[in-house]
């Protein structure tokens, strides 16, 4: 009779945690040993989101190289400052923004995988009250950067001007803590082309703005901070009005709601560890300019420095914007309950690397002789650039590839966010 029963039993239906508990079976090994096919399907549905986001990347990280750039024609001085000042603030600040708001990759992939479209909005207002109270404390520590330079050892007339800079860097970081949160609501959609059109449009207001405040002004090297300021702000503007008035985020459409603080410890869990994960990255690139001001020719050193890693981490945005898209992929689908597609998603990203990898690390090496001009016209600066340009092409091939590895580390956080949510 228990046998009658259970075979009249109608199948259990699908939900989304039920294909990521078949840790074993015939099914399971079935779907696993298809999981080649349709890969160039998905390389081309990667290459379709990942373009725009490479660009959209690219386009804001620009922003702050342009200024470096346009201040570098000042002289070693007002590039040291500016250099060590924008690696601080990307240290201290941007780096802790956009390693927080990567955790919605997680919450708003799944959330809009699952056809959960509400939570979707709720986790991003979640993201930007948190990021925007954590960029309080930052804002003090950037008021006193010209302290903390000196008492690490720096040149004392270095420390005074990027002292002076970082302080009005203070509106970017705000910016920021709102801009990165809306950049992973329009990614979760995969609606790239209103990120595309907000950062280039920022970029092609930057370029202008930042000439002018820069040499037609008497700002000098702080014009480049506050066109900084007015640029990030600019890109925030349009991506409010677009997630505002578009018929494309109708269904994700948030209003101000109490629900966002329910929501904040959830949020912490997944922002910390990716903002960890980001930091000491980040960090490690950084720290470099900071100790370079201690050798005897800090001017020289940290110029020479600061435009290597300028150009590793401008050609970095490219595996990242890859890497953004296949978190896309992998969260939605993980969220709609595909882990088999998810999984071809994965192996897709890994594919693009081993292309992006060689292109990149080749025309970095073959224009080792000519990138140092667009930074500086001196050529002490130059030569030095095109000596350290061989060293600087073998670390952006090993760093491309940590980072296409590092979406194993998404994946895999992603499945366990599910399986914990089944647990429950």
């Amino acid at each position: 009779m228990s046998n009658m029963e259970e075979k009249s039993k109608p199948a259990a239906s699908s939900t989304l945690e039920e294909p990521l508990l078949r840790s074993g079976g015939s099914g399971w090994a079935k779907a696993s040993g298809r999981r080649w096919e349709g890969l160039g399907e998905e390389v081309r549905r990667l290459s379709w989101i990942a373009g725009p986001m490479v660009v959209v990347m690219l386009a804001q990280y620009m922003v702050q190289v342009i200024s470096i750039m346009m201040v570098g024609q000042l002289g070693e001085l007002s590039l040291s400052s500016t250099a060590i000042s924008i690696s601080l603030a990307g240290v201290t600040g941007f780096s802790v923004m956009l390693g927080m708001a990567s955790g919605l990759e997680t919450l708003c992939g799944q959330a809009y995988g699952a056809q959960q479209f509400t939570q979707v909005g709720i986790q991003t207002q979640t993201a930007i009250l948190s990021l925007t109270i954590v960029s309080i404390p930052l804002a003090f520590l950037w008021l006193y950067m010209e302290k903390l330079l000196i008492f690490t050892g720096q040149d004392p007339l270095i420390s005074r001007e990027a002292g002076k800079f970082t302080a009005c860097l203070i509106p970017a970081l705000f910016s920021y803590a709102v801009m990165q949160p809306f950049v992973r609501y329009f990614q979760a959609q995969s609606l790239t082309i209103p990120m595309l059109l907000s950062s280039c449009l920022s970029l092609c207001l930057h370029i202008p703005l930042c000439w002018a405040l820069v040499f037609k002004s008497r700002l000098g090297n702080l014009g480049a901070a506050v066109a900084i300021d007015v640029s990030y702000w600019f890109n925030v503007v349009l991506m409010v009005l677009f997630a505002r008035y578009s018929e494309a985020c109708e269904k994700t459409r948030f209003a101000v709601s109490s629900e966002i603080f329910l929501g904040v410890g959830e949020f912490l869990q997944f922002a910390i560890p990716s903002a960890v994960m980001i930091c000491l990255e980040w960090w490690s690139f950084e720290l470099l300019i900071l100790l370079s001001g201690l050798l005897p020719n800090p001017a020289l050193e940290t110029s020479v420095l600061s435009v290597c890693l300028s150009v590793i981490s401008t050609l970095y945005t490219i595996p990242y914007g890859f890497g953004a898209a296949g978190s896309t992929r992998i969260s939605n689908e993980l969220g709609a309950g595909n882990p088999v597609a998810a999984k071809r998603a994965f192996y897709a990203v890994m594919f693009l690397a081993v292309i992006e990898t060689s292109i990149v690390s080749t025309a970095l090496f073959l224009s080792r002789k000519v990138f140092g001009y667009t930074f500086s016209n001196e050529k002490e600066v130059v030569d030095y650039v095109t000596k350290m340009a061989p060293l600087g092409s073998r670390a952006m091939d090993w760093d491309t590839n940590r980072s296409f590895c590092a979406n194993s580390a998404s994946f895999h956080r992603n499945k366990l966010h599910q399986l914990g949510k089944a647990g429950q």
